[in-house]
């Protein structure tokens, strides 16, 4: 809906007088394809797309897109229940990076992809200011338009400050206690209820997904601290504040939006005060991940895999890194190159 030539379109009677339009003029034959990106941005779409689904005269097939997860998954449970399926579609991993840029996987091209991210539109940009420029464009696009304005956030100032916290501090566990002490002791005003309604708010925009914690031995999940990833690299490597480029967390970013587009859901772990970095579940199949920049010493490898052998179950168990080498098994948990993991 973004074409000017369709601006009109801003209800359901616009949409629908467009759609016969097409239908009288064009006089297409058999199933008629229907592609509507950004759907929530027309007042009442949701009746639209109910009704063409129940025509039987005229057979429909709709594709629907919108960047706000909340107003699409409640709308189409409402009014198309078990009549459609919903599919979360990411920016691009590393494997099809490579694809793109017809690139070999290896560790020279997964160091790339840590930096470049996988929004396509960065790909064709040549020079790191025009790439800045355009992801903080982006950034300010989806805060304002999907938002602010839908959500009518007043604070917008506070708001642009926490995504700077979560930009900042990828991958590290804290509360939502724990961020409001971080700003008032700034001097922003807020409180628990303000900043967990506007991470709940960036989550269904799809700018952040989160990670909770669960609790392996008392198999519950803990309430309190989370992680927070951000739904593509690009927002930390061209907008961070911080002079450490922290490549480990750049990393772990990759690996937990790798198995989300695995369709796994996915935890931080901790059994016994250790933490596990991922549990990630689907289809009654289950990973335990750990993910760290190198092996570089015993201390480290006794950490990584010592840390998974506390589970005893027949699940696998995987440690990630950057290391060049492979460093095989150890008491059933293996080793994996992270530009081999990510598919």
């Amino acid at each position: 809906m973004d074409l000017h030539d369709f601006n009109y379109i801003k209800d359901s009677q616009a949409l629908i007088t467009t759609i016969e339009l097409y239908r009288s003029n064009l006089k297409p034959k058999g199933k008629i394809y229907l592609f509507l990106d950004e759907i929530q941005e027309i007042k009442g779409w949701e009746k639209v797309i109910n009704s063409l689904s129940q025509q039987y005269k005229v057979q429909y097939e709709i594709f629907i897109t919108g960047s706000n997860a909340n107003v699409l998954s409640s709308d189409l449970a409402t009014y198309l229940s078990g009549r459609y399926v919903s599919f979360e579609v990411f920016p691009f991993g590393y494997g099809e990076y490579c694809g793109i840029k017809k690139l070999e996987k290896n560790k020279i091209t997964f160091l790339e992809y840590l930096k470049n991210g996988g929004i396509p539109e960065i790909y064709s940009l040549n020079n790191i200011e025009l790439q800045q420029n355009y992801i903080a464009s982006l950034k300010d696009s989806i805060i304002l338009r999907d938002i602010i304005q839908k959500n009518n956030v007043r604070d917008v100032v506070l708001l642009g400050k926490l995504v700077d916290f979560l930009i900042d501090s990828l991958g590290s566990p804290f509360s939502v206690n724990s961020v409001v002490k971080t700003l008032t002791s700034s001097g922003y005003r807020t409180n628990n209820e303000t900043i967990g309604t506007y991470l709940t708010f960036l989550k269904e925009a799809y700018f952040i997904h989160d990670s909770v914690r669960y609790d392996l031995k008392g198999k519950k999940i803990l309430k309190g601290e989370k992680k927070y990833y951000l739904n593509d690299l690009a927002f930390k490597y061209y907008l961070s504040s911080s002079f450490d480029f922290s490549i480990g967390r750049y990393l772990e970013n990759v690996i937990y939006m790798e198995l989300k587009r695995q369709q796994y859901k996915v935890y931080t772990g901790k059994i016994n005060g250790k933490e596990i970095d991922f549990i990630a579940e689907a289809n009654g199949d289950k990973k335990y991940i750990q993910v760290t920049y190198l092996l570089s010493d015993e201390t480290v490898i006794n950490r990584e895999f010592g840390n998974l052998e506390l589970i005893k179950d027949n699940y696998e168990k995987l440690v990630i890194s950057l290391d060049d080498i492979n460093m095989g098994n150890r008491e059933g948990v293996k080793h994996v190159n992270a530009w081999t993991f990510c598919k």
